[in-house]
This record gives structure tokens, C-alpha cells and sequence, in this order.
């Protein structure tokens, strides 16, 4: 069924609220109240002056006013009640004042036809009412002059009726137009402040991802080379100690590099021009020469790769590579980057060592490598697929180019 903001032909958006639509209407309504009522008084004194006549009218019309001010709190109520109350004051009124009931009937009925348009939405209820207080209004007019009177009133009354609700349609849509404005403003407000959290939110994962791929890894080769030396230290190897202490201290300036250009790409968020491949073979080189664990690298791209999502590609394939000489016990990793004719690439990271459970992951607190390198592959289109056994465990990402 459609509802009444559907079926009315006078305010078509719905948009404002009843209580601002009707209550934009009192101080216009007010000041023509007045108006009527000074006019009335007058035209009645001028034909039968009573000045007790005139104060129970103006009490009335008093009444009448403060009916119009109360709108909201009585149609909340009863929206015909309002009218049938208002109707009853009009025409009592009128009957009070038999010389001057032209002017309160010709002026505040089709007021109050207007204002049933706010009041009630739907063109069958409003045109119901205007014929009752048109019926009203003829029937008035006959019992207090004859039909004599009616040749004159009736076409003032229309043309009073059409004036009003041209008016009151031009000016409910003038008022549908400023609170759907408002409701606009409302919503794109909510919609920034909502999109402003969402930013911090990512910067937030973004920044953990970072320092992560940074600084973690980077502690993280240090400490295994500093292990390593130990050992070696332990069993009397002090040449071959030396020479990983000298590793671990070009691998530590590497890791502070790499921290002070994470602090920089927070702050410009600029994006290397170096070659994908270079970039890759690099990443490699450097685990090779920290880890000391052979590794066969293939790296056949020919698309240009945007700085994004090389960032992404090359933080995923580190914090892999990591995970196999921090976890996998593995003697071989196997890095197979290539681009499929579909448009695609493929990056197939492959080692020997002893595998994990795979449902394992992002359940372990303190464990957020992998995590990263799902939010990675998510954040530029790509996939992660994962498989792991007891004799090595290979990392699928497929990503659009």
C-alpha cells in the first residue's frame, strides 16, 4: 500500500517533518488572523457598534490564534480535531457578528483549507474538508441572509480558497526544500565523520603492517644471526662468527633504512620509481645474505606495476621469505613471479621445510605476519591462498595488473 507521503498531489518529497511544515505556517497565519479581526471590528462597529460584541469576538479570534500556535501539540493528538475545533470557532464567530461575518468567513476558512494540507498530506482528506467547510459556509450564508448572499460570497470564497492553497503549496514545497537541504547536510556530515574513522582505521592497520615489515623482520634477522654467532662462539668459530657479526651489521643498517623510509612514506606517501623486478631481486639478495639459505628466483614481468601495489607485492613477499627462516626449518625456498596473458600475476613462494597448520592462522596472538599479508593482498586486489604439509608449504598470490 502506499503510504500518505505517496498519494498526496500538494508535497511530493516527504522529506520534512510534520511539526516543521505546520509550524512554519503560524506566524503568516497569525499575522492575517489579526488582519481578519481588525476588519471584522470595524465593518461590525460601522454597521452595530457593541463594544461587548467586539470584545467576546476578539477573545475568540484570541482563542483562535492560540489554537494556531498549539499546532503541533494538538494535531500530535488529533489532526481533525484540530480542524473540527477551528471550524467551530470560524463559523461561531461568524454568527456572532452578523454585519461583519463576511470577512471572518471569506478570510479564515480557506486559511484553514491551507493549512489541512500540512496537516493531513492526502489530497482525498483535504479535499473532503474543503467541501465540509464549503458546505458549512453556504449553509451559514443562507440561515443568516438567504440565498441572496450567496451569488456574491461563493466566487469570493473560491477565489480566496484558490489564492490560499496556491500559496500554501508553493510554500510547504519552499519548506520541504529547506529541511531536505538540512537532511542533506546531515547525512553528508555523518558520512564524513563516518569516513574519517574508517581513514584513521586503515592508517592504523596500515602503519602496524609497516612497522612490522620493517623493524620486526629486521630485529628478526638480527637476532637469528646473533643466535648463530653465539653458537659459533660456543663451539670455538670466532672467524666464522666475525664474518655473520659483519652480516648483522650491514642487516641491521639495512633495517634502520628501511624503518626511516616507512617514516617517510608515512608522511609523503610517495611511490619508488625503481623497477619491479631490480625491486625483487633485491628483496631476495638481501635475505640470501642475512639467512644464507639458497634460493631460486624466476621474476618474468613486463607490465608496468604501480608504486601501490609493488609495495604491497614486495612487503608480501618479504614477510614470507621471514616466515620460512624464522619457522620452516627449510634448506630451499623456490620464487616463481610471472605474468599471465590474462592480464594477471602470479607469485608462487615454495619451500621444504616441516609446514604449519594453516587453520592456525590469525588465532595465535602475536603471530600478525600472515595477517598482513592478507590485508595486503585485499588492499590491492590480489589473493592469498595458503598450503601447508608436513613436506613444505607454498604461497599463492594472484593479483590483477
Amino acid at each position: 500500500m502506499r503510504n500518505s507521503h505517496e498519494q498526496s498531489t500538494f508535497l511530493n518529497s516527504g522529506i520534512a517533518t510534520e511539526d516543521d511544515k505546520i509550524a512554519s505556517t503560524r506566524i503568516p497565519v497569525i499575522v492575517w488572523v489579526i488582519i481578519v479581526t481588525v476588519v471584522t471590528i470595524v465593518w461590525q462597529t460601522m454597521s452595530a457598534p457593541s463594544l461587548l460584541l467586539s470584545i467576546i469576538f476578539s477573545i475568540l479570534m484570541v482563542l483562535h490564534i492560540f489554537l494556531y500556535w498549539r499546532v503541533n501539540q494538538i494535531t500530535r493528538n488529533s489532526r481533525m480535531l484540530y480542524v473540527v475545533i477551528q471550524g467551530v470557532l470560524i463559523f461561531g464567530s461568524a454568527v456572532l457578528v452578523s454585519d461583519g461575518y463576511p470577512a471572518v468567513l471569506i478570510g479564515l476558512i480557506p486559511v484553514l483549507i491551507g493549512q489541512t494540507i500540512a496537516i493531513f498530506y492526502e489530497t482525498a482528506k483535504v479535499v473532503l474538508v474543503a467541501l465540509i467547510l464549503y458546505l458549512c459556509f453556504v449553509l451559514n450564508i443562507y440561515f443568516l441572509n438567504g440565498a441572496a448572499e450567496l451569488a456574491i460570497l461563493i466566487p469570493l470564497l473560491l477565489l480566496m480558497i484558490i489564492v490560499v492553497v496556491a500559496y500554501a503549496v508553493l510554500f510547504y514545497r519552499q519548506v520541504n526544500a529547506r529541511v531536505r537541504t538540512q537532511t542533506f547536510l546531515l547525512d553528508l556530515e555523518l558520512a564524513h565523520k563516518k569516513v574519517e574513522e574508517l581513514t584513521l582505521a586503515n592508517e592504523r592497520q596500515r602503519i602496524a603492517r609497516d612497522l612490522h615489515d620493517t623493524l620486526a623482520q629486521g630485529l628478526a634477522g638480527v637476532i637469528m644471526q646473533l643466535e648463530a654467532v653465539d653458537a659459533h662462539l660456543i663451539k670455538g668459530r670466532t672467524t666464522r662468527a666475525h664474518e655473520i657479526i659483519i652480516r648483522s651489521m650491514g642487516q641491521a643498517r639495512e633495517t634502520l633504512s628501511d624503518a626511516r623510509k616507512a617514516i617517510d612514506n608515512l608522511r609523503s606517501r610517495a611511490t619508488s620509481s625503481i623497477d619491479f623486478s631490480e625491486a625483487v631481486k633485491e628483496t631476495v639478495h638481501r635475505f640470501v645474505i642475512a639467512i644464507g639459505l639458497k634460493t631460486d628466483l624466476t621474476c618474468q614481468i613486463q607490465t608496468p606495476i604501480s608504486g601501490f601495489k609493488m609495495e604491497h607485492v614486495l612487503h608480501i613477499l618479504s614477510e614470507s621469505l621471514m616466515n620460512v627462516a624464522r619457522h620452516a626449518q627449510a634448506t630451499q625456498v623456490k620464487i616463481e613471479i610471472i605474468e599471465h596473458r590474462n592480464g594477471q600475476l602470479r607469485m608462487l613462494i615454495t619451500d621444504n621445510g616441516s609446514g604449519f597448520n594453516v587453520e592456525k592462522i590469525g588465532k595465535l596472538s602475536g603471530h600478525y605476519g600472515l595477517i598482513g599479508i592478507f590485508e595486503r593482498a585485499r588492499l590491492i586486489g590480489g589473493q592469498i591462498h595458503i598450503e601447508s604439509n608436513s613436506e613444505g608449504t607454498v604461497i599463492h598470490l594472484t593479483l590483477p595488473l
